[in-house]
């Protein structure tokens, strides 16, 4: 029961309605009788400081904090534990004089997670795949815990070579050694190694991959741990244990982090007998999860299966498809694409670039393409699309036949307060852009911006075909990321 003497605890994040933690820590505080709570809080971009200050206000015990703020917390504490200022960054605040200490759990947890599986450190041959915030964490981890010899596999040479040199300087022995990927025949002979895959590669819905997929490479591997957790085999674990090794997934590092950050806000000591029970409740709680997001999306008659599974957004631009995608992306755990980034890579250039050089038809043209060949893909995405791609008869049909397609509406003033300062955006561009209006070619007067008129008619173009594109139409106008996102899943379930 809630009372005047219940202790809060929560978690800081953007977004936070994928976390698991409040299953950990409530079962923990019913298991020893802690009057705590835990409770998500979402953090809007630019509140952070304020939210830290707020939860010392408010008396919060402690708190979470995770992406994308395990890095920018740092400012605003009033202390920071050794292992958290060398890695850089933190997932645990505790209430201390003044206002919060930050720490990090998760490689603790990581290693607490390793010692139940009987997995040594101290003189162990060990390969890191990837070169990103995790596997600099879990290289200084080994490096500190007298690992022989850490080889750190990276598609590029030079990232892996960074963070070689930063993790040698900070442990002061040349334990991490750098490597491309395709080089790892040229690890030392006669050897197993205990490896970490530390990249988001493998992980749902792009469940058939792997960093490395050569059978050579898992020959040399006698344990192997996925930070992934979801899904709970992955492709990379899969592999392991084919080439004869042991492999675990990063559930067990989950639990753990709580556990210690759990431990770190009450002072008390959880027993492994009751941390089997948490990851009991876990992985349940996953399961059901995972259970009611295959349900959300509705069938529709004509559509393919493998269609039904994708969410396309769609809209004018400055509606926010792809902020709300990327949430969307961790609430559903799936892989969000945006076309115009897409189009961006594999052109090599600016799609402001592709408009002046190549002309408008053009990139049209790509964007069909590429639409064309989305269809083909098996993983199920979450994909946001350019304001104009719905302009195109054949495109309209293609987003149809892609997935639920979902409208973001939102009025031309909204647009335009979003966008009056935009020098990217090439069909904003010209008449009426910043620069013009700054150099005074917009002559001050009571008709409307000249942004904002082109605005209002490149909308009264494109709202039919966007409405006759749309499965469902929501109105955004004042709301945010996050309430989108909400939106959109009791939508889906309604349709359901």
């Amino acid at each position: 029961m809630i009372n005047g003497y219940t202790r809060t605890c929560g978690l800081i994040g953007n977004p936070v309605g994928h976390t698991q933690s409040p299953v950990i820590h409530g079962f923990l505080a019913e298991k020893t009788k802690e009057n705590l709570v835990y409770v998500p809080f979402h953090v809007a971009a630019g509140h952070l400081e304020e939210a830290v200050k707020g939860a010392y206000a408010l008396n919060l015990l402690g708190c979470n904090v995770t992406v994308p703020y395990k890095t920018e917390v740092l400012p605003y504490l009033a202390e920071l534990d050794p292992l958290a200022q060398a890695v850089g960054a933190v997932n645990t605040l505790v209430r201390v004089e003044g206002g919060f200490k930050g720490y990090n759990t998760d490689l603790p947890g990581l290693l607490r997670a390793m010692e139940q599986d009987g997995v040594e450190i101290k003189g162990e041959e060990i390969l890191i795949l990837g070169a990103g915030g995790a596997a600099r964490a879990v290289a200084l981890l080994f490096a500190r815990q007298g690992a022989k010899h850490i080889f750190l596999l990276n598609r590029t040479r030079a990232k892996a070579c960074a963070v070689a040199r930063e993790v040698n300087a900070l442990t002061g022995r040349e334990a991490v050694h750098p490597m491309e990927l395709g080089e790892y025949r040229q690890l030392p002979g006669g050897k197993r190694f205990l490896a970490v895959q530390a990249t988001d590669v493998g992980m749902y819905p792009d469940v058939g991959k792997a960093v490395v997929e050569e059978g050579d490479f898992y020959e040399k591997i006698h344990t192997g741990y996925d930070l992934v957790f979801n899904p709970p085999r992955t492709r990379f674990m899969k592999l392991v244990q084919r080439h004869g090794g042991r492999a675990y997934n990063g559930m067990k590092m989950l639990l753990y982090q709580g556990i210690i950050a759990y431990e770190l806000w009450t002072g008390r000591t959880v027993g492994e007998e009751l941390a089997k029970e948490a990851y009991g409740k876990l992985l349940k709680a996953i399961s059901a999860s995972e259970e009611e997001k295959k349900s959300l999306l509705p069938r529709r008659r004509g559509r393919t299966r493998k269609c039904r599974k994708n969410i396309v957004l769609i809209g004018f631009m400055g509606s926010g498809k792809t902020t709300v995608g990327v949430q969307l992306s961790y609430g559903l755990r799936r892989t969000m694409e945006d076309m115009d980034r897409m189009i961006e890579r594999r052109e090599g250039r600016s799609i402001r670039e592709i408009f002046e050089r190549e002309g408008e038809n053009y990139f049209r043209d790509l964007e069909t393409n590429l639409l064309r060949e989305l269809l083909q893909w098996r993983s199920r995405l979450i994909l946001s699309v350019g304001g104009g791609t719905p302009a195109r008869a054949r495109n309209r049909k293609l987003l149809r036949e892609l997935g639920t397609v979902v409208y973001l509406r939102l009025r031309p003033e909204t647009v335009y307060e979003r966008l009056k300062t935009d020098t990217v955006r090439p069909l904003l561009q010209g008449e009426g852009s910043p620069e013009k209006a700054l150099s005074g070619a917009e002559p001050c007067s009571e008709r409307p911006p000249a942004r904002l008129r082109k605005i209002r008619a490149l909308m009264e173009q494109r709202v039919a075909f966007y409405e006759e594109t749309a499965d469902l139409v929501l109105d955004v106008d004042g709301l945010q990321a996050d309430e989108v996102v909400t939106r959109i899943i009791e939508e889906l379930k309604k349709g359901g």
